[in-house]
Formats: structure tokens, sequence, C-alpha cells
């Protein structure tokens, strides 16, 4: 990246750039920057996201809104990345996110960060989880005959949190040798299918209609509607790269490595996604039966038609893999991001979640993290469409979150001290598009998703966002006096700050 105006500050010893934040290092410093990287590679999983919310983007719009959809919504995403990533470089800290708004606004804007990228860590913790338990019940009953029920299916999804709780207690070496495998897994894994499926089988749909297809079971009948609505696929799996950003304080040379595995984490999904999109949908075989499968999932209905039982098998495993590796690292980021709110002051009871073990680990913060995802899926055992909206939670609690600190970045404007990794002259651009893109995004995730609305067809991400803002906003008012915020990062903006901007 080139420098910008105001010129960046030189690559520093890791421990004095925490000393210059003010932060006293509680975790152990032993992730890689290929770790890092690894890890929101693993918490985007395009094997996880891309293929529990196939069967929904099968039903709004389609085909041609999944592929091109797909396209579109990976650059705006990267814009994102990139403003993102900038930030990050100037306050590597486990906050992330709600650290940079801290230091960039004050309290108020990183209080209410730091809830809104709670809501969507956990969102993601369970719906990638609960994606996995869907498709772990499919592979048991391909192999065992077992017969897939709402409250079976939450068993899988117990049994999953309490592996991937298990998993986080060891310290980061062992979550950072994970995420390593799980690297190699998903781009093996993709390699795979995307051959299997586009070699094996004796037919194929056409490519036009691959990329033209359009299909709409929403209830709603105005396209463009219906296609903003299927641009949620996308927009779902390309969340929780901020991963990299909050497992900062355990990464060696951190102002490069976490900036770097946003991006990284970002091109190499999307260009993987890609291919794994359209290999699915180009061995479909019957539509509406893939759309009907009694299977409950889609792509396993794909690989059946296409490649027989035992070749289904094979890549169920694969899939269901990944979505483990996933919910890993989201659970790490996760517990990462509840340990550095609380070691603020911002949560009930942080005396308890910033606790660490003699190894470095937050222990609390990660049973903390499960058993909150877990209150978040039970609607999942009465509602068909609470997956979706389990999804959309995680995107309306975090994509938000991402853009206030790029926009209060662009508010401090040459005030602004980037670290040694810089957007220079095209910050402010990408900035501007980035907190644009996200706007659209959190008034999309927000809308019904199915008509008619009912009480079992309703998206119920605005409520969770409504309850969740009004826990952070009473919270504020009893237990802000024992809030200590990360400082604001000059004289200058904190007069800004004690003008009431917040």
């Amino acid at each position: 990246m080139s420098r910008s105006a105001h010129s960046p500050i030189p690559l520093a010893d890791d421990s004095a750039v925490l000393e210059r934040l003010g932060i006293e290092p509680q975790l152990t410093r032993r992730m890689s920057p290929f770790g890092n990287f690894a890890v929101s590679f693993s918490v985007i999983s395009i094997l996880s996201g891309c293929m529990t919310l196939y069967g929904f983007g099968l039903n709004t719009g389609g085909p041609a809104v999944m592929l091109l959809g797909w396209g579109a919504v990976g650059l705006a995403v990267l814009t994102v990345g990139l403003s993102l990533a900038e930030v990050t470089s100037a306050y590597p800290a486990s906050g992330a996110l709600f650290d940079m708004a801290g230091r960039l606004g004050g309290p108020g804007w990183s209080w209410l960060t730091g809830w809104l990228n709670m809501l969507g860590l956990l969102g993601g913790i369970a719906g990638i989880d609960y994606g996995a338990a869907q498709f772990t019940g499919t592979l048991l009953t391909l192999q065992f005959g077992y017969t897939p029920a709402p409250w079976r299916t939450m068993g899988i999804f117990a049994a999953i949190l309490l592996l991937h709780a298990v998993v986080n207690l060891f310290n980061v070496s062992v979550v950072s040798l994970l995420n390593g495998i799980s690297v190699w897994w998903h781009i093996v894994g993709v390699a795979v299918i995307f051959l299997a499926l586009i070699l094996v089988p004796s037919h194929h749909q056409s490519v036009d209609w691959v990329f033209t297809h359009y299909v709409n079971n929403t209830g709603w009948h105005n396209p463009i509607y219906v296609t903003a609505i299927g641009l949620l696929l996308a927009q779902y799996t390309f969340s929780g790269y901020d991963a990299s950003a909050h497992l900062a304080e355990e990464t060696t040379s951190a102002q490069q490595s976490a900036p770097r595995g946003i991006v990284r984490s970002i091109s190499v999904s999307w260009i993987a996604g890609f291919f794994l999109l359209f290999a699915l949908t180009y061995a479909i075989q019957d539509y509406a039966g893939t759309l009907h499968t009694s299977t409950g999932v889609p792509p396993a209905q794909i690989f059946l038609d296409a490649l027989g039982s035992t070749g289904a098998k094979i890549l169920l495993l694969i899939v269901v893999g990944a979505q483990l590796f996933c919910g890993a690292a989201e659970t790490a980021a996760s517990s990462r991001m509840i340990f550095a709110f609380s070691r603020d002051g911002a949560l009930p009871f942080s005396h308890r979640w910033r606790r660490t073990s003699a190894s470095g680990t937050p222990r609390a913060a990660v049973w903390l993290s499960v058993c909150l995802a877990a209150l978040l899926a039970l609607p999942s055992v009465y509602s068909p469409v609470a997956y979706g909206a389990i999804t959309a939670i995680n995107v309306v609690g975090i994509t938000p979150a991402y853009a206030i600190p790029i926009a209060l970045r662009l508010r401090r404007g040459k005030s602004f001290e980037p670290g040694p990794w810089s957007l220079g002259r095209w910050s402010v651009p990408l900035n501007v598009f980035a907190v644009v893109w996200v706007a659209f995004v959190t008034v999309l995730v927000c809308l019904p998703q199915s008509a008619p609305v009912t009480r079992t067809t309703a998206n119920y991400a605005p409520v969770a966002l409504a309850v969740a803002l009004a826990i952070s906003g009473v919270w504020w008012l009893v237990g802000r006096r024992s809030y200590v915020p990360p400082q604001v990062a000059s004289p200058r903006q904190a007069d800004v700050v004690e003008a009431g901007i917040v």
C-alpha cells in the first residue's frame, strides 16, 4: 500500500505498540502471520456459509442472484475489509472494533460498537454450528438411516458447541494449529468438490442457465426486493474477517499481520467461493427435487444426484469438517472480544469474563460465548425459517460494527495516524464506499425475507438487535462508571468527543 498524506508510523515491537496504546499484555503471543490469516479464512468458511444458505439462495433469486451477487458482494466487502485493515494496523488490540471506535470517537462509540460486535459474533457461532448440525444430521441419515428432527438437530448443535468450547480452552498455539489445518482443508476440499461436480456427472446445466436463471419462491413479487434479499447468502458468508483483529494481541508483527490477514482471507474466499457456487449450480440435476429434498440440505441432494451415495457421503464429510473448523475459529474470535470488552468493564460481571488461565486463555469468555450462542439458536426448534434469521443476526450485528470505526476514521481526516499498513490516497474513497455499503446491508438484513409474514416466518433479527441495544443502553446507565474505555487517540480528538458528539 502507498503512503498517505499523514505518514504511517513505523513498524514497532508488538509489546511497545500495546504499551503505547495503554494495554497491559495478558494473552500469549504465539500466533504466526499465516495463523492470523487462517483464523479469518476459517471464520468466513465458504464451505459453511455457501453450503448452509444454498437452499435459501435457490428460493431468493436462484442461480442468477447467487453467482452474480457473489461477485458484487465480494467486491463491496473487500472495500470494507481494506478500510478496516488500515485502522487495525493503527490499533492492533484484541478489542478490535470497539477498541478502534473508542480511540477514534470516545466511550459512547466504543460501547455501542462493542455490543453490536458481540451480537454479531454470537450470531455467527449460532449460525455456523447450527448449520454444521444440519449437515451432520444429513450425513448420519445417509450412513445410518437416522431420522432428522428439529430437537435432534438441536442436540447435535449442543454437542458441537461443547466441542468448540473444549478446543478453545487450550492455549492459542492449538487454535492456530487447527486454523492452519483448516486453510488447507478448505482449499483442497473446494478443489475436490469442484472437480467431482464438473467431471463426474453425465449431465450439467448450461453455463448460460447458471448465470441467468431467476427463481422467486419468497412470496414477494418485486424482483428488485427479492434480488436484494438474495444477497444475504454472500453477505453472511463474507463476515467474521475481524477475527484477525481480535487475535492481534496473540499474533507476531501484528501491525502488518492482522491487516494482511483480513484482506487475504476475503480475497481467497471470494475466488474459491465463486468456483464452489458455480460447480454446485452447474451440477443440479433436478431443481425442484433439490429444493424440496428429503435430506433437508439441498447441496446434499446435488451430491446424491450427481455422484451417488458414496460420493455424496465423502463430500458431506469434507463440508462438515470445514464447518467444525469454522465454528472453532468463530468461538476463538468471540471469546477474545468478550475478554477484551470485559477487561474494560463493559459487561455485567466483567470480573468473571476477563479472567485468563495459566496458559493465557480466556476460558470464562469461551464458555459465555457458546452459552449465549445456544440461546440465539433455540427458535430453530419451532421455526422453519429461524436459520435465516440467525444468519441475519450475525450480519445485522457485526456489519454496522465494521462501519463505525471506519466512519470515525473518516471524521478524523488527516489527524488520523495510520499504522505501517496504509491505504494512502485510496483511503478516503474506499472508506466512504464501505460506510455506504454497510448502511445498505444493515437495512437489508432487517427486512422480511418471506411473505406472508407470520410468527413462524418473521425475521427476528431486528428484535434481537433491539434487545441487544436495550440491554446495552440500560447497562450504560447502570455500569458506565466501571467502564474504562480505550483512550481517545489525540488531544484534539478528545476535545471533539467532550463536545458531545456521542
